[in-house]
């Protein structure tokens, strides 16, 4: 898939640092949807999707988005020029999808975001741009010609919905046919144009920011405040007598600041905040009970709920750190053989039968449960 470089000769060359067009990198490549799939999927609310159409007035184009869901009758003719539907987190909702985005996992998976699929027409795309994070571009069907360029000047338009550079100018140009690959670093401009129909596959990555990182985990730690301090209260026995009453007292400011300070100075709570904001599953996303499952399977064998194994939902994020197990949103301590065996379920998200009898009673009904909320599934 890597043009015969290893995944670390391409994490250290690559990676972050420059482009990279592979050559026939999925070789007999097969579309995991067809184009009738694709709208069918588009429709419903299981994703994000959006419809992109193209206007253009001499030198001069305009775009129109329409968020989804994409009904039927949203839809332009297939003999109409110039449009495109991005669909969003094919990986969730599809197994074979998913198994595209594993081939990935050289990758950290709290880098890892999703599979999009864009389907467009004759000359339909969206514009000269650039992502803030790596993108990985597969061509699943048809012809795309891509023009990337490196340029300091990434004003955008502000006449466009869209995200739009104001001044591309590129540097090369590649004509991807099915099977092949481009790989783009952060910040790098660039313009995807179909050559007749075609779909390209997108295997995009989370870049937080720092901004919003930071936002979300002052308010899993507000959550927590109660638990984690002891409730002291402020006292002032020092407190003279003073002439300017409004002004607030620098003890007070102290003690807020000392107060603060204690909530955010235990290493090991902000990890386990940050696992669990990483492994929190999107909005959109819902799994699919299986309460009858693991009453069944475990009548069949007490000893664990899965005769055969177990294996992880696509949607379900499971991570791991140091002292802690994370799967969507939620946490555990796991020490021990558990720990070993729940890392293990993290990185293969699969087990085998001979490694659950491996497990504690603990793990085994942790696993049930999950289980139960359709987290995971039995083999």
């Amino acid at each position: 898939m890597l043009a015969g470089l290893s995944p670390k000769e391409f994490m250290k060359k690559y990676w972050h640092k420059k482009p990279l067009l592979i050559k026939n990198a999925f070789k007999d490549f097969k579309p995991v949807l067809s184009r009738a799939e694709l709208f069918r999927l588009a429709q419903s609310d299981e994703v994000q999707s959006r419809l992109v159409q193209q206007q253009s007035n001499g030198d001069h184009s305009t775009w129109t988005v329409q968020a989804g869901p994409i009904r039927g009758r949203d839809k332009p003719s297939f003999t109409r020029e110039a449009w495109t539907l991005l669909v969003q987190g094919v990986d969730l909702v599809n197994d074979r999808a998913a198994q595209i985005l594993r081939q990935f996992r050289f990758i950290p998976d709290a880098r890892l975001d999703d599979l999009m699929i864009s389907y467009a027409t004759n000359n339909g795309g969206v514009g000269p741009h650039f992502d803030s994070y790596d993108v990985f571009l597969i061509q699943a069907s048809g012809q795309r010609l891509w023009r990337i360029g490196q340029q300091k000047d990434l004003t955008l338009r502000d006449d466009t919905p869209l995200k739009i550079l104001a001044d591309f100018k590129f540097q090369k140009e590649y004509l991807l046919e099915p099977g092949d690959m481009l790989y783009l670093p952060p910040r790098y401009a660039h313009e995807g144009v179909a050559v007749g129909e075609c779909m390209t596959y997108s295997v995009g990555f989370r870049a937080p920011k720092s901004d919003e990182l930071a936002r979300d985990l002052l308010l899993r730690l507000g959550d927590e405040v109660e638990e984690l301090m002891d409730s002291k209260v402020y006292a002032d026995p020092m407190q003279g007598a003073v002439a300017d009453p409004a002004q607030i007292p620098d003890t007070l400011q102290y003690f807020a600041m000392q107060a603060l300070a204690k909530t955010i100075e235990r290493p090991s709570v902000f990890a386990r905040l940050l696992g669990e904001s990483l492994s929190e599953p999107k909005d959109h996303v819902w799994f699919q009970s299986t309460a009858d499952s693991s009453s069944k399977v475990r009548r069949n064998r007490p000893r664990h709920p899965c005769p055969e194994g177990v294996r992880l939902d696509d949607q379900t994020k499971m991570l791991y750190d140091a002292l802690h197990v994370f799967i969507n949103g939620e946490s555990w301590r796991a020490t021990g053989k558990d720990r070993s065996l729940m890392r293990l379920l993290a990185n293969q998200r699969t087990l085998r039968a001979q490694d659950l009898d491996k497990a504690s009673e603990d793990a085994l009904g942790l696993i049930e449960n999950w289980i139960d909320a359709g987290w995971a599934h039995s083999l």
